[in-house]
């Protein structure tokens, strides 16, 4: 498989533990819109088919070729056609990993005001990193707050794709504007949308102006 990249804009990351049906649909909404991956958060919870949920995933993002991820969870790659992996944490045997799934992939990584972290993923060439939380977020309580200084500082260390997340909204997101990055990762600002689409076009209409 080749290895996919990763585009600038909007980085979808998607609840699996909502209904399936909802899940797919508010999905298929956000890729008809153009996004630039989709991550798929390891919360199974009353996932009964979680292979098979997965799979769904990956084929509808496969049919607009957007690249998905699926969070810590790496086994999956072996079986699953997942292009790549986001890991919360850095993992402590990052060339085993590699050599279990045996194909090319994307590798991203969270990181929060340690600029160690930063250069952990310089050093292993990660494909990108997103920082989290830049505002407080429901879905981000483990993340500490990020500081525009440290994602100024690690704009100068990394100089691959650098992610947002955590708590944006259309609403603030004109507090980042001092901010060299590639995109934002959002959820519930999408997810939780009555209209997927046109939350996007709010989003979009933010990051192109």
């Amino acid at each position: 498989m080749n290895k996919k990249s990763i585009k600038a804009g909007i980085y979808l990351v998607i609840d699996p533990s909502m209904e399936e049906v909802t899940v797919l649909s508010k999905l298929q909404i956000s890729l008809e819109k153009g996004i630039a991956a989709v991550q798929i958060w390891d919360n199974f919870k009353n996932v009964t088919n979680v292979e098979g949920l997965v799979q769904k995933i990956c084929t509808l993002c496969a049919n607009h070729h957007t690249p998905v991820f699926i969070n810590n969870r790496w086994e999956f790659l072996k079986t699953i056609d997942l292009d790549g992996i986001h890991f919360d944490e850095i993992p402590t045997k990052l060339e085993e990993i590699k050599k279990e799934i045996n194909k090319e992939v994307l590798i991203g990584l969270t990181c929060g005001n340690n600029l160690d972290h930063v250069k952990w993923a310089s050093e292993n060439q990660l494909d990108y990193i997103s920082f989290c939380s830049m505002f407080p977020s429901p879905s981000a309580i483990d993340c500490e707050i990020v500081t525009q200084e440290t994602v100024k500082k690690a704009a100068q260390i990394f100089d691959k794709p650098l992610f947002l997340a955590g708590g944006i909204a259309p609403e603030n997101i004109n507090q980042l504007d001092g901010l060299n990055y590639h995109g934002v990762a959002v959820i519930s600002g999408i997810m939780n949308a009555a209209h997927p689409d046109e939350a996007i076009n709010e989003y979009r209409k933010k990051l192109n102006k």
